[in-house]
């Protein structure tokens, strides 16, 4: 359940790593896996930095910044979770991933496992990016 000052680990390769809820886009108190959520970036990687030498590799930059207010869908969450068949899902952390206002995701690529209730709220490219369905 997330809601209002809620600390997600972002798990795309956007940029961030840990963003804060300011909204829940359903306009319920709570917010479960799959609902569309607003947050802000409060920490970003060092992607878009070069070294003290001024190196001439190949480096990326970060997609978002902190202070940033995205959109994002919750993908795991620390409450239990009741599934149709009976069985109880809970994973360690709260995690999204980002996305743009039009619903297409930020990263290209997201770390971890994911909820299957995914799939029920329509959300299938986010699945297709992640490693594992849970």
């Amino acid at each position: 359940m997330i809601q209002l000052k809620t600390m997600l680990n972002c798990i795309d390769n956007s940029g961030a790593t840990v963003v804060e809820c300011i909204a829940n886009m359903k306009m319920k108190r709570h917010a479960r896996i799959g609902d569309r959520i607003i947050v802000v970036v409060q920490k970003s990687r060092n992607l878009g930095e070069t070294g003290p030498s001024g190196g001439a590799g190949s480096v990326t930059a970060a997609k978002v910044r902190r202070g940033d207010i995205r959109h994002a869908i919750v993908v795991r969450t620390t409450k239990k979770v009741q599934r149709p068949d009976g069985m109880v899902i809970k994973f360690d952390d709260n995690a999204c991933a980002l996305i743009g206002k039009n619903g297409e995701p930020i990263g290209t690529r997201i770390n971890g496992a994911v909820g299957s209730e995914l799939r029920d709220k329509k959300w299938s490219k986010i699945l297709s990016l992640a490693s594992q369905h849970v």
